[in-house]
């Protein structure tokens, strides 16, 4: 089991990112939770197995049909206690 700390930038807010990314992990068996950023990017969080964390990852670098991400940052993360399921959460 991996964590990872998720960073977005691009055109990513106003687009679905989020409630998309949130499909992706759950499909995927990744839990943990993502949220808008006042500087226009999405930060998410992901814990689960290493081969979903990465397959989402590789979907954050893409994103929805109408988002054009321009950036994608990971740095491993800290298990911040246990996810029922991927949150969305509000704005920080």
């Amino acid at each position: 089991m991996v964590t990872r700390q998720i960073r977005v930038s691009g055109i990513v807010q106003g687009v679905g990112f989020r409630a998309t990314m949130r499909e992706q992990a759950q499909a995927l068996g990744v839990t943990g939770w993502v949220r808008n950023r006042a500087d226009g990017s999405v930060e998410a969080l992901a814990h689960g197995p290493a081969a979903a964390v990465e397959a989402l990852i590789a979907w954050a670098r893409r994103g929805p049909p109408a988002a054009r991400v321009s950036d994608v940052q990971i740095a491993e993360a800290a298990a911040q206690g246990a996810h029922a399921g991927f949150e969305l959460r509000p704005s920080a």
